[in-house]
């Protein structure tokens, strides 16, 4: 059996936190600590479910403690997250949020956003384009705002976006064009039909007894169906795009190129590591 946890925590070992509310549904601490394991490095990740309000002094307290190393964070928290960084990279600032935040060696704290990095790796490596496809993106919130700064910068012709606040929606576009003049457009629910890629990177989906985040419907039927949750792996949308023909994408697929890029973002020393080890704890996350 793979190990992944550091056989006795010490008083050396590097924590690193993963804040979420909920955070049951959360795979990357098994993920990360395999990582961990297998790298040799003296470190464990712990998740810790906490609400919106307490999150905050949560975040300032546990930056106060010198052996915590870094942070990720899952719903809602990722632009709280970047609220207490001192610098983020480029895609956390295009984004507006954070899911990563680490120590620096003068104690300062640093921020980065590899969800649209790891869903367009994710896509790529499942052999579907990004350049030149339109992309539509259910949700403004953290995932949604790096995954469509993502595509951006994998040069998709446009992307559309809708959420439930209107205002969140119209800040991340207005943010966006900035950087991707002309190729942003804030949308309504519903207007996804001719999209090449529909997103859903809402939380519907989460419970068994959520309605489909949007109609399937009318779509495009050579679209492609993408989902960010990661439990269940097949989610009610997934599901039903599937038996509808769709290809689609799992949560998964977003996830495990993330790995890695969150091992190097937390400075740990590169691991001989198969893909099937950490395959095997995740599942794969492909569906034709």
């Amino acid at each position: 059996m793979t190990r992944q946890l550091v056989a006795s925590p010490d008083g050396a070992t590097q924590v690193f936190i993963i804040i979420g509310y909920p955070v049951s549904q959360v795979k990357a601490p098994q993920l990360m600590n395999t990582a961990f394991a297998q790298s040799g490095a003296n470190a464990t990740m712990v998740p810790i479910e906490v609400g919106p309000a307490q999150a905050p002094a949560l975040i300032e307290a546990l930056k106060s403690a010198a052996n915590v190393g870094g942070f990720l964070a899952t719903i809602p928290h990722k632009f709280e997250l970047l609220k207490h960084a001192d610098g983020a990279g480029p895609v956390a600032t295009a984004a507006g949020c954070a899911n990563a935040l680490r120590r620096e060696p003068d104690g300062r704290w640093s921020a980065e956003n590899f969800d649209g990095i790891g869903f367009v790796t994710g896509l790529l490596g499942s052999g579907e384009p990004i350049e030149g496809k339109t992309v539509f993106v259910y949700g403004a919130g953290g995932a949604g705002s790096s995954i469509a700064a993502g595509v951006l910068k994998a040069n998709a012709a446009c992307v559309h976006v809708s959420d439930l606040s209107t205002t969140r929606a119209q800040d991340l576009c207005e943010r966006l064009d900035r950087l991707w003049p002309g190729k942003v457009k804030h949308a309504v629910a519903g207007e996804h039909r001719d999209a090449d890629i529909v997103v859903n990177a809402t939380p519907v989906g989460l419970n068994e007894a959520d309605l489909l985040p949007f109609s399937l419907e009318g779509l495009n039927p050579n679209a492609l169906v993408a989902e960010i949750i990661m439990k269940p792996a097949e989610t009610r949308l997934l599901l039903e795009a599937h038996r509808r023909g769709f290809r689609t994408l799992t949560g998964m697929r977003m996830l495990e190129p993330q790995i890695d890029l969150y091992r190097r973002f937390f400075r740990i020393p590169d691991p001989d590591v198969r893909s099937d080890s950490l395959h095997a704890i995740a599942g794969r996350g492909t569906t034709p």
